[in-house]
C-alpha cells in the first residue's frame, strides 16, 4: 500500500511528521472511495448504528465512573468522572471517536489517581451543533469539564487530534496543565492548504462514511481485536458530517502549528510508520525540550488499544517519575 500512497501524494510537498501518515491514509481513502474500490461497505454502514448500541451497553457494564454532563455555549459536554480531588488525568480523544477508545485505560489509571474521559463536542453523547469545530473550542471544552468537575490542574492525555487539543489548552491555561501526553499526535504541522483542499472535498463528498472506512482499516495494528476495530468504525461511522468537516479544518488552522514551546513535561508514544523520518523526534523536542519520546514498533494508530497494558505501564511509569497526580 505504501507504493500506492506514495503514487498519489507528491512526498515533496508534505513536511514528514505525524500527521503525514494520517494524512496519507485520508488520500488514498479518498482515492478508493472515488474509485469505487470498496468491500461491503454498505452493509456494514447500514449496522454502524446497531454496532454503536452494542458497543455503548458493553462500556456501560464495564465502566465504574459517573457519566456526567456540563456545558459550553450553551451545547451539552458529555464526560465519566472516576474518583475525586483537584487534579485529574484527562483522556482526550481523537477525530470522529469518542471517549470508549479509553476504556482499557481509565479504570486501571483510576486505582492510582482521579480519571476524566470527555466526549469532544461534536462526538459521543455530546451535542452536535453546526457550528465550527476549532481546536480552540475543543481546548475550551476541556476546560468547561474540568471546572465543573472542580478540577485545578491536570495531565493532558491526547491521541491523534486530542495533541493538538492538549497543546491549545496548554497555551490558553498553562497555569491548569501539569503536563501533556502524546499518542500518535502531531506537535507539527502536516501538509500544504492543497493536501488539506483535498482532505476536506473527500470527507465532504457523498462517499464520506467509505472514505472513513477504509481510513480506518489502513490506520489499525496487527494486535487490534476485531471488537475493537468494530468499536472505532461504529463512531466513527455516526459523528455527523458537518463534525467531519469542520474539525479537519480546525487542524487544518495555521494559528495552531506555531513555534511556541511546551515548557512542561512531555511524553510522546508514537506508532513506528514507513512515513516518519529519522529526525522526528528532534522536531518533537524542538517544540517540547522536557520530552520522553518512545517510537513503538508493530502497533498502528491506535496504540492504547492494541497495546493496553503496556502502554498504561508507560504512562504510569511517566507520571511516577516526574512526581504526578500521587494521591
Amino acid at each position: 500500500m505504501s507504493k500506492l500512497i506514495h503514487g498519489f501524494i507528491p512526498r515533496r510537498t508534505v513536511p514528514y511528521d505525524s500527521w503525514f501518515f494520517f494524512a496519507a491514509v485520508l488520500l488514498f481513502a479518498i482515492a478508493l472511495a472515488s474509485s469505487g474500490r470498496l468491500d461491503g461497505s454498505s452493509a456494514k454502514v447500514a449496522n454502524s448504528s446497531l454496532s454503536e448500541e452494542k458497543s455503548s451497553a458493553k462500556t456501560a457494564k464495564r465502566a465504574t465512573g459517573e457519566s456526567r454532563f456540563t456545558t459550553l455555549d450553551g451545547a451539552r459536554i458529555h464526560y465519566v468522572n472516576y474518583g475525586k480531588g483537584s487534579e485529574a488525568l484527562v483522556l482526550i480523544h481523537g477525530w470522529t471517536v469518542n471517549l470508549d477508545n479509553w476504556r482499557d485505560q481509565a479504570p486501571d489509571f483510576a486505582k492510582r489517581n482521579r480519571v476524566i474521559a470527555i466526549d469532544l463536542p461534536g462526538h459521543g453523547q455530546s451535542d452536535k451543533p453546526q457550528i465550527k469545530y476549532s481546536m480552540d473550542l475543543f481546548a475550551r471544552a476541556v476546560d468547561a469539564v474540568l471546572r465543573a468537575a472542580k478540577v485545578k490542574r491536570a495531565v493532558l492525555v491526547g491521541h491523534s487530534m486530542g495533541t493538538p487539543i492538549a497543546r491549545q489548552f496548554y497555551r490558553k491555561y498553562p497555569e491548569k496543565t501539569l503536563a501533556i501526553i502524546v499518542v500518535d499526535g502531531a506537535l507539527r504541522p502536516f501538509g500544504d492548504q492543497a493536501m488539506m483542499d483535498r482532505m476536506v472535498a473527500g470527507i465532504r463528498g457523498p462517499n464520506y462514511k467509505e472514505v472513513l472506512r477504509q481510513m480506518f482499516a489502513a490506520m489499525t495494528g496487527p494486535n487490534l481485536s476485531s471488537e475493537a476495530q468494530e468499536r472505532i468504525k461504529a463512531s466513527s461511522l455516526n459523528t455527523p458530517q458537518h463534525v467531519l468537516v469542520s474539525a479537519m479544518e480546525g487542524m487544518a488552522d495555521s494559528s495552531i502549528w506555531g513555534a511556541d514551546k511546551i515548557k512542561v513535561p512531555v511524553l510522546a508514544i508514537m506508532a513506528k510508520n514507513p512515513f516518519y523520518p529519522p529526525n522526528i523526534e528532534a522536531s518533537y523536542r524542538d517544540v517540547a525540550p522536557k520530552m520522553d519520546f518512545q517510537m513503538w514498533e508493530g502497533v498502528g494508530h491506535f496504540i492504547m488499544m492494541e497495546k493496553p497494558k503496556q502502554f498504561n505501564e508507560a504512562v504510569l511509569a511517566f507520571l511516577n517519575k516526574n512526581k504526578l497526580l500521587k494521591k
